[in-house]
């Protein structure tokens, strides 16, 4: 098991995973989101080559539409 902190608050994972297997997991929609990983923005097209580890700070943003 591993722990990360998701937007701020400890999160502890199986495993090592990716960006993409924890959205998934979260059952996010990866077009309605931001991602940042240990303070760096992650493009959607990397989300399943960035994995996740020990540590990892990770910030997701939902995107809202208003009018």
């Amino acid at each position: 098991m591993i722990k990360i902190f998701l937007n701020g608050e400890e999160k502890i994972l199986e495993c090592e995973m990716s960006i993409a297997e924890l959205t998934e997991s979260l059952a996010l929609d990866i077009k309605k989101i931001a991602v940042e990983k240990d303070r760096e923005i992650v493009s959607c097209d990397q989300f399943s080559q960035v994995i996740l580890d020990e540590g990892s700070r990770v910030e997701i943003v939902h995107f809202i539409g208003g009018g």
